[in-house]
């Protein structure tokens, strides 16, 4: 082992293997959005399917969570898994490279924005309340949305990623410097996106020196991690500085818990494995983002309430402190409100063709109060879903059906202070944000051999 992939080992950071797809494999139809977008628009996964056709593609490698609760999901993860051993071994797969790989996306939103792929050691993350490892939480996580996954990750013989983390590089040095590094070769590979989601560029980091940039990089941000975020509370009210704190989930929170809980459940039940600290399953490969990177926004991830009426919800929410609600005209009236400056947060309900402005008086994340109180409604038989994007958001609620639909906009959300809240307060709200547009979501490109 390189003195770099020991620095990097020590930072809970590894050097992944990638696999790309072969050089004639059509990239627009591989490369495929995130699993947990678009789950109330069964349109969106049909017309991707209709795009790829017998096209290899990352379609094939996942399930969009939309199908999560399928009747027929143990048949459909079957066939995910027998997919992969078909590009395996049918040479559906360039071979892979070592190394990591510089990403430059575009969007509809963001001329730019700059990542890294690589793999991250699942021994330092730990998504519980109250953790201070290396690789923290930043949202809410369910175990039983964990559950449900782990059968797709299981005995899968590739992984390949929509997980996003961050680092607090406020600088914004680290990974633009990687890519003057990695540019300097041509890219391995180009394409544009399905559905106008922009276009995404990848050049490999393939050697010591690059690594070895990479090393120094974060072990500079996780020393400085530990004076950065002020002081905790040590026994008998001592100060104690905070524990090294380098990585933040920004996407895929379930995701990568997921893959933690395969590669716990696994370690167990091969104790005895001389060869188990070495397995592929106790690394994830994720792709790093900056949070100061200009092409990163923070969008709040609104709510819908499937069984529930207007009045009702309005009802749950006056228990807000300094709960007010007024009409108001329609959706753009709406959005303009609740986007507005106020001393608390400001909501807005959407639902039986009405539209009502929620202001209170707290300040702060804004699903800190609201999430307890919608999580009655699910616990009196009522369903909750996660939207991203206004317009996703407006297109269900002002849908109807069989069951009533109340909409909840939530208000912006702010990255600056991300980090110290999580060091000093633990996770946020479950889904208190979501980076960028739905669009903006990464889409499955590079693949990892994962179990044999």
């Amino acid at each position: 082992m390189s003195d770099s992939t020991e620095q990097l080992a020590a930072l809970g950071t590894a050097i992944p293997e990638i696999s790309l797809p072969r050089e004639d494999v059509d990239l627009q139809k591989w490369a495929v959005i995130a699993c947990d977008q678009f789950t109330q628009d069964p349109a969106y996964w049909e017309d991707a399917a209709k795009l790829v056709g017998a096209s290899p593609s990352t379609l094939n490698l996942i399930l969009p969570e939309r199908y999560l609760n399928d009747a027929h999901r143990p048949e459909l993860v079957e066939g995910i898994h027998q997919t992969m051993a078909v590009y395996l071994a049918e040479g559906g797969l360039a071979p892979p490279i070592r190394g990591c790989v510089y990403i430059e996306r575009s969007t509809p939103y963001h001329q730019r924005r700059r990542g890294l792929v690589l793999s991250i050691d699942l021994e330092h993350y730990d998504w519980k309340p109250g953790s201070q490892t290396l690789i923290r939480s930043t949202e809410g996580t369910v175990p039983e949305r964990i559950t449900p996954r782990m059968a797709i990750r299981q005995s899968a013989p590739l992984e390949t990623p929509h997980i996003l983390l961050l680092i607090d590089d406020e600088a914004d040095y680290l990974i633009p410097a990687l890519g003057e590094r990695a540019k300097k070769a041509p890219p391995l590979y180009h394409t544009p996106l399905m559905f106008g989601a922009g276009d995404i560029s990848g050049w490999a980091l393939d050697n010591e020196t690059d690594w070895a940039v990479l090393a120094e990089g974060l072990e500079e941000l996780a020393r400085r991690s530990e004076t950065r975020y002020g002081e905790l509370g040590g026994p008998g009210g001592a100060a104690a500085w905070n524990p090294p704190f380098l990585y933040a989930m920004g996407d895929g929170n379930h995701s990568l818990a997921t893959a933690k809980a395969v590669w716990d459940e696994y370690k167990q039940a091969h104790s005895g494995d001389p060869d188990l600290e070495r397995h592929p399953a106790r690394y994830a490969l994720v792709e790093l983002e900056n949070i100061y990177d200009p092409g990163i926004a923070f969008e709040p991830i609104h709510r819908v309430i499937f069984g529930a009426h207007l009045e009702d919800v309005r009802a749950a929410l006056s228990e807000l402190p300094g709960f007010a609600s007024r009409s108001v005209t329609g959706t753009e009236e709406l959005s303009q409100l609740v986007a507005g400056k106020a001393e608390g947060n400001r909501y807005g309900l959407i639902g039986e063709g009405r539209y009502i402005l929620a202001e209170t008086g707290a300040a702060g994340i804004a699903t800190e109060g609201l999430q307890a109180l919608l999580d009655e409604f699910t616990r009196n038989g009522a369903g909750i879903d996660y939207i991203h994007g206004e317009e996703e958001l407006f297109r269900i609620a002002e849908a109807g059906g069989e069951k009533p639909a109340v909409g909840i906009l939530l208000p912006p959300v702010k990255k600056a202070g991300l980090f110290q809240t999580v060091a000093r307060s633990g996770p946020l709200p479950r889904k208190s944000f979501s980076m960028g547009e739905a669009v903006e979501k990464r889409f499955y490109l590079e693949c990892r051999r994962l179990f044999s």
